[in-house]
């Protein structure tokens, strides 16, 4: 069997519109050059239940940069929802070693960020403005759900990145559920419901639709938090009701025995595709504890499917990615029944994990791009998203 490649997808060939439309060509300015030297502010923390996460990922990003390309800027956000700015680079040792510490300055981040992105460094640039680019390594709600981008617009400040929209209905469970439908992409079973609409017999009507057992979970929350497996339907109410301590909207999805694919998107214009990579979890499913506790889950890179299937999964994956409005970088995720239904999308992230060891990084080394050329990648086209919509602002 041949060996599997990444996909490049071309801008210039017509592709279909996948969420309906006529095909037409997307007007550009050109490719963007990643400059010689960069201002990089990269936020971590975060107030969500990957903060940990996010500060294991910082410290790896930080130590795989080029000091003689980056003037890097660190901001933490504690927990609770303060930002403090670290004074200098730390040393990679010691408390460094595997995380960096949220600590500093407290700055106001809009203030903040206005004064970094007109500073003017005198430097070998001859005191130009070095271009600046945020770089948040942040995962769940006020990280990666349109708050936090929001603001990051109102800087004026290009990031690395989904936009507000992008990251919103990426976010959103039913809604991400809703467009990815609408673009003709294969999924389980599902139903949601607010709050206010949960009672014995939408339950009972969700049960008999998807069958048992099914997962209940927040419609917007990462990292499997909130998420209960109930195989009877004495389960229920205890799973809707931790679903519920979480968000006020909750999806039950039905149960699929497959296999767990996982996609990488980079780019924008013309976004490449990364060989598929799978999961072999440790545990009943891909849960909190084996994504960051036991760390018992194999990653299989890549996948060992049928070349058809890669080819459709990589397909697929572009088509959920423009769907969902993704720009920069996106992990598309899968299952895969065979025999049975094949391909179904469980969802996209905007920002996936991010330390050397997680899914997207390996994807993308896979399939020939280095870490640290990754993130060079991801800050260049950051800089070029943000010159093509300024270029259609004028």
């Amino acid at each position: 069997m041949a060996e599997p490649v990444a996909l490049e997808s071309s801008a210039s060939a017509g592709e279909p519109n996948p969420v309906g439309g006529a095909n037409r060509q997307t007007p550009r300015t050109g490719r963007v050059d990643l400059p010689e030297r960069v201002r990089l502010v990269v936020l971590f923390g975060g107030q969500s239940a990957e903060h940990d996460v996010s500060r294991v990922t910082a410290r790896n990003v930080l130590a795989a940069l080029d000091p003689d390309r980056y003037d890097v800027h660190l901001i933490g956000i504690a927990r609770n929802g303060r930002w403090l700015q670290l004074q200098g680079l730390p040393a990679l040792d010691g408390a460094e070693a595997t995380a960096l510490t949220v600590s500093g300055n407290h700055v106001d981040p809009i203030g903040h960020l206005r004064h970094t992105s007109t500073r003017r460094h005198d430097d070998d640039l001859n005191g130009d403005d070095l271009a600046t680019v945020v770089l948040p390594l942040l995962h769940g709600p006020n990280g990666e759900d349109g708050t936090l981008q929001g603001l990051l617009e109102m800087s004026g400040l290009p990031y690395v990145g989904s936009g507000v929209l992008g990251s919103a209905v990426s976010m959103d469970k039913a809604v991400a559920k809703e467009l990815c439908g609408h673009a003709g992409i294969p999924q389980a079973g599902w139903v949601a419901l607010h709050e206010r609409e949960v009672d014995v017999e939408a339950l009972a009507s969700a049960v008999e639709r998807l069958g048992l057992p099914i997962f209940v979970k927040p419609a917007n929350l990462g990292s499997s938090v909130g998420i209960s497996k109930v195989a009877t339907a004495d389960e229920l109410a205890s799973a809707v009701a931790t679903a519920l301590d979480h968000d006020e909207y909750i999806v039950l999805e039905e149960a699929v025995t497959g296999r767990e694919i996982e996609l990488g998107v980079l780019g924008n214009e013309a976004p490449r595709v990364s060989l598929p990579g799978e999961i072999v979890t440790g545990a009943e499913f891909y849960d909190y504890e084996d994504k960051y506790v036991t760390g018992s889950a194999e990653l299989v890179i890549p996948a060992e499917l049928p070349p058809e299937a890669i080819e459709e999964a990589q397909r697929l994956a572009l088509v959920a990615y423009r769907a969902l409005r993704g720009a920069d970088l996106g992990r598309v995720d899968f299952f895969y029944e065979s025999p049975g239904r094949g391909l179904l999308l469980n969802e996209m992230n905007t920002m996936p994990g991010f330390t050397p060891a997680s899914m997207y990084p390996r994807l993308w080394q896979a399939s020939g791009l280095p870490y640290t050329e990754l993130i060079d990648e991801l800050v260049r086209l950051a800089l070029e998203r943000h010159a093509h919509r300024g270029s259609r602002r004028r």
